[in-house]
């Protein structure tokens, strides 16, 4: 029933001897690389080898039953949790997203609405914040640029695990679900005679890409440098310290001003630029995939509206899965947890349907 699993089970071996080796450890990219996978095959590998032992203890308790009816119980018991960890395995074997055990770069960036967009996307920065504090995760600014009003123009936000996660723990996996459009209806503070207004922001969410995702050749690279800027366009630096990377083969443009240092905004724009090159990777192939592949919730399309936050009815609303529900206050102070786990359970129905269909 589940023949693949003892390939994996091999791979599992072999990680495991590979991380027991110090050698491993000399290449930190590596090593990291190699705990990801590994991390990743442990559910499968436990939950088969329970699955496997189950088999045994109720041939045993059967056998015992004969001369105890208690333990006919026993097996009724471990027949059914048997029956559990098929389901389980099932779960864990279905193909998925190669990117889940990764870090995350989030970007938000203001669109329609002008000044009230802008406060609207620091709204959305601060619920990904808190949500990240919860779930333990280091979070970094690689680069923004703030509005008169104090809200964000745009921004993007590294996004770090502490640690290996387990199956599906990763930022990415728990936060790719949250690229598009999302919407906001509410009086803008800019609005004197109390009329709601609807605005938006765009969300993109890439899987932070490492040096073995991606290989960049730096004859493909056209980098220059400028003045950083701040609200209004004033100069916030005498020196050419920001930094504008073009990737002349696919035209993608990156550019980062945080840092003070050339050297570091040069060092940001590489981690984003990466990301996106994955990214596109990633969407190339999807294309080739199969319908039911395509047609899956997951989105980094700004086109595609997502979500509406109305604050006049407390009410938070994502479009994809018929997510509803009156405690926007608190989905803004980070409690996206059950809107997660709808969108998950969603594509996991979706994958299980195409395996299914195949």
């Amino acid at each position: 029933m589940f023949e693949a699993v003892q390939t994996l089970k091999a791979e599992y071996a072999e990680l495991e001897r590979q991380m027991s080796d110090p050698a491993l450890h000399s290449d930190q990219a590596n090593a990291r690389r190699v705990g990801k996978r590994y991390a990743a095959l442990a559910p499968v590998v436990r939950t088969y080898d329970e699955w496997l032992q189950t088999a045994d203890d109720i041939g045993a308790a059967k056998e015992l039953a004969a001369e105890d009816p208690a333990f006919a119980e026993e097996a009724a018991k471990l027949t059914a949790r048997r029956e559990e960890l098929a389901e389980r395995l099932q779960v864990l074997l279905v193909p998925r997203d190669p990117s889940d055990d990764k870090d995350a770069i989030l970007e938000i960036k203001a669109g329609e609405g002008g000044d009230e967009s802008a406060l609207f996307a620091g709204d959305l920065l601060k619920m990904y914040l808190k949500y990240a504090e919860s779930q333990n995760w280091k979070t970094e600014v690689l680069d923004s640029a703030e509005s008169d009003l104090g809200g964000y123009k745009s921004i993007t936000v590294a996004v770090k695990a502490k640690g290996t996660p387990e199956h599906g723990e990763a930022p990415y996996a728990k936060l790719k679900f949250e690229g598009g459009v999302h919407r906001v209806q509410r009086v803008p503070v800019t609005e004197s005679q109390g009329r709601i207004h609807t605005s938006a922001a765009g969300v993109l969410v890439l899987p932070e890409a490492e040096d073995v995702d991606v290989e960049i050749d730096q004859n493909d690279l056209r980098i220059d440098v400028f003045r950083s800027s701040g609200p209004g366009g004033q100069s916030v630096n005498t020196t050419d310290s920001a930094v504008r990377i073009t990737h002349l083969p696919t035209g993608i443009v990156v550019s980062m001003q945080n840092e003070k240092s050339q050297l570091q905004n040069r060092e940001q724009a590489m981690r984003v630029l990466r990301a996106r090159l994955l990214a596109a990777a990633q969407e190339a192939a999807d294309q080739e995939a199969s319908d039911a592949r395509r047609s899956q919730i997951r989105t980094v399309d700004r086109s595609e509206r997502i979500r509406t936050y109305n604050f006049p009815e407390n009410r938070f609303s994502d479009h994809r899965v018929g997510y509803k529900a009156h405690n926007l206050d608190q989905v803004l102070g980070g409690d996206l947890a059950p809107v997660i786990q709808a969108l998950t359970d969603a594509d996991l129905a979706a994958r299980l349907e195409a395996v299914e269909s195949q």
